[in-house]
């Protein structure tokens, strides 16, 4: 089964948004793109790991592609913002698609250049496309946090 891992400000309300998607099979909230092992929330936020708060997204190809995934991303954040997503700052905020596989690498970049070249963003577009590592699934408390809540969105 395909995975997909992009991060895009908190990840609560990047998670609910990806969970509503037909053809998206599961998701998972956590930490990608550090040096720390492990990592805890309370690692994360002190903005000294290098990780991102990222979203893990299995998908069936078969009802919805990578494109389709990553016009979902884009459409959900600002990705011209370095390191923060509305009132959130720091690098665990960063815009960033983790690839698993050159095909998604080679995608993902074509995707950056066509927004670029249709200018969908006033700003250039800061978005790392970067290889994925070693996802770091997030406490429990932090897995489908909205939905838990009741809510359907985040403050962005």
């Amino acid at each position: 089964m395909p995975k997909a891992t992009f991060a895009a400000g908190c990840f609560w309300g990047v998670e609910a948004q990806f969970q509503q998607l037909p053809g998206v099979l599961s998701t998972a909230v956590g930490y990608e793109g550090g040096s720390l092992e492990n990592p805890t929330y309370k690692d994360v936020c002190t903005d000294r790991t290098g990780h991102a708060e990222a979203v893990e997204i299995d998908y069936d190809q078969e009802k919805i592609s990578y494109e389709q995934l990553l016009e979902a991303f884009f459409s959900l954040h600002d990705p011209t913002q370095l390191n923060r997503q509305g009132p959130d700052w720091g690098t665990q905020y960063r815009s960033a698609i983790f690839y698993h596989s050159p095909e998604q690498k080679a995608t993902a970049e074509a995707f950056i250049a066509r927004l670029t070249a249709e200018k969908r963003f006033a700003k250039p577009i800061v978005t790392q496309i970067v290889p994925a590592q070693t996802f770091w699934r997030a406490e429990e408390y932090h897995q489908k946090y909205l939905e838990k809540r009741g809510m359907l969105s985040c403050h962005i």
